[in-house]
């Protein structure tokens, strides 16, 4: 190596970087009046010699084109030689392709999901998470990722609490920190059901959802905070791993909810979904972008509160906020049905029966119509707006209208 006596390890030779031309130039094509360019392999090139330490100065002029021939033939004969200077010169050049104007340097989008697509692909989980845990999976996850880009502060940010419940809109002021709260408390229902530890302690009685809540609450020493986040998260985590772990049986175990009791299963689906309504309730409070659950979990939230709406009807009708139902039906026989078309994201074609709630829904039998937004649906069935406020697409029997958008509202509570 001229100019150094180190010992140095002989590297492959590197190839130059093209000519710095216009990338759609014909470089075969010469005008007449100008010279012929020196060619930069020509065995009868002078070729300067220089010391290691100049050499590996000009190595960024080299990945830019814009040494000399000589210089250019110095620098690559140097580079078979130098391992260190070969190195480099790889990463400049690398570099230089990076400054090309055509070029994005912005990520692709999909990049994320190539590659851990390629991974599980590669090497799948052990235990897989059942498809039905996905929803809760991925509503928990996506409110702990905003959950973490807020500020201490914004933990007591206010949010406001709306449902609705005997056909009036009941609201409740909260705070971040106590939905969270909330979620945990709720979820611990679930945490029961498998026999986990509940978050509301040992040895406390069956209790609805909201007096669980109003239970955590009161029983906190001072006003809740972003300390709650973590025992929250460590549930949802333990509830997805046990659930895993459990095998398929679990999926018809019975969550009690004190008044109504739904299969695991339906459960995390639930959870899901109030996962996702409180998560856009506190998205809110901070200004915080935040987008609906995938088409495929929406379409699932949307399909349980369909098959929870006959028995939800006939509630209503024996506390007399619903008409009387007209044409009882065999249980399992097709009955007098509303037809419920959600568009968008999640959508699909469900028939509500109407009269009872053992029996089918039929699009024979259909007497109504309704088409809603997917969101907007879920917005109505988590009691954020009323079935006055619902734009609502609407044919046939008025009456039957009313009550099932009215006994999708009464599905809501805290």
């Amino acid at each position: 190596m001229a100019g150094d006596g180190d010992e140095v390890a002989r590297a492959p030779w590197i190839p130059g970087p093209r000519r710095a031309a216009d990338d759609h130039a014909d470089l075969t094509a010469r005008l007449p009046e100008e010279a012929e360019e020196p060619d930069v392999d020509d065995p009868d090139l002078e070729v300067p010699v220089l010391t290691h330490n100049v050499l590996k100065s000009l190595l960024g002029a080299w990945a830019l084109s814009a040494c000399s021939t000589g210089e250019t033939r110095a620098v690559e004969n140097h580079l078979t030689v130098c391992a260190p200077c070969a190195d480099e010169a790889l990463r400049l050049r690398d570099a230089v392709a990076l400054l090309h104007e055509d070029r994005d340097l912005d990520l692709d989008p999909l990049l994320r999901s190539r590659v851990l697509e390629n991974c599980l692909g590669r090497r799948p989980a052990r235990i897989p998470v059942p498809d039905w845990v996905t929803p809760y999976d991925a509503e928990t996850a996506r409110l702990d990722a905003l959950l973490r880009d807020i500020g201490e502060s914004e933990w007591h940010a206010p949010v406001r609490l709306k449902w609705y419940e005997e056909d009036r809109v009941m609201r409740r002021k909260a705070t971040v920190a106590a939905v969270i709260g909330h979620l945990l408390a709720v979820d611990g229902l679930v945490s029961t059901a498998l026999g986990l530890d509940d978050p509301l302690g040992a040895g406390m009685p069956e209790l609805s959802p909201t007096e669980r809540t109003e239970a955590f609450w009161s029983a906190l020493d001072r006003p809740p905070n972003r300390s709650l986040r973590g025992p929250w998260r460590d549930q949802s985590h333990t509830l997805i791993r046990t659930v895993a772990f459990a095998g398929r049986g679990v999926a018809d175990l019975t969550v009690t909810y004190k008044d109504f009791a739904l299969p695991l299963r339906d459960s995390l689906l639930e959870r899901a979904f109030e996962c996702w309504l409180h998560a856009d309730d506190i998205a809110n409070a901070v200004a915080y972008p935040y987008a609906p659950p995938s088409g495929a979990h929406l379409h699932g939230m949307i399909d349980l509160a369909a098959r929870l709406l006959p028995a939800a009807l006939a509630n209503r009708r024996r506390t007399g906020l619903a008409s009387p139902a007209r044409h009882l039906v065999a249980a399992g026989a097709p009955g007098r049905s509303l037809h419920l078309e959600i568009e968008g994201a999640g959508g699909g074609h469900w028939y509500i029966a109407l009269d009872s709630p053992a029996a089918v829904g039929s699009a024979d039998h259909a007497v109504a119509q309704v088409a809603m937004d997917g969101v907007e649906f879920c917005q109505l069935v988590a009691g954020h707006i009323t079935p006055e406020e619902a734009a609502a697409g609407q044919d046939g029997d008025r009456e039957a209208i009313r009550d099932v958008l009215a006994a999708a509202a009464s599905l809501s509570r805290l």
